[in-house]
């Protein structure tokens, strides 16, 4: 694995939560699973990297755009308290709402822009998070995140 790609990885352990989850299916050209791990992706370079989790804490399911703009308001403030550049909007999914954060996470001196997509699965907290160094034009960036915002549900 790309050194970027193993410090991505290393990020997400001090901010998301762990949990079983079926598996992402990324519809991207050129992305594999990382180790066979059907809910971890990178692209071919390992600058993006890609997770699903599932935490098994409660969440409700958003359905209207103002509920899902209260959590962001409130993940927002959470959110500021541990990392930089905080933006949080609701994210619609086909009639059900969910909430999409981005934000820049610093570790080992490396910077890393961040976007998760917080939704509900039957009531429990499912994330899809992108990660990728800040510095660097990497052609998957926008892919990725895009991905998130519009495709990932």
């Amino acid at each position: 694995m790309l050194p970027i790609a193993s410090a991505l990885r290393a990020v997400w352990a001090g901010l998301l939560l762990g949990g079983a989850a079926h598996g992402l299916i990324v519809p991207m050209t050129g992305w594999v699973p990382v180790n066979g791990d059907a809910n971890v992706w990178t692209d071919a370079t390992g600058a993006c990297l890609m997770r699903e989790e599932r935490s098994g804490q409660a969440f409700p399911a958003f359905s209207s755009p103002d509920d899902a703009r209260a959590f962001a308001l409130k993940l927002q403030v959470t959110l500021d308290k541990r990392v930089d550049a905080v933006v949080t909007q609701p994210i619609d999914r086909a009639g059900t709402w969910g909430v999409l954060a981005a934000y820049d996470y610093v570790q080992g001196g490396a910077r890393y822009r961040v976007s998760q997509l917080y939704l509900s699965d039957r009531g429990i907290l499912r994330t899809i998070t992108g990660s990728s160094a800040v510095t660097g034009a990497d052609a998957c960036v926008n892919t990725m995140r895009d991905f998130i915002r519009y495709l990932a549900n």
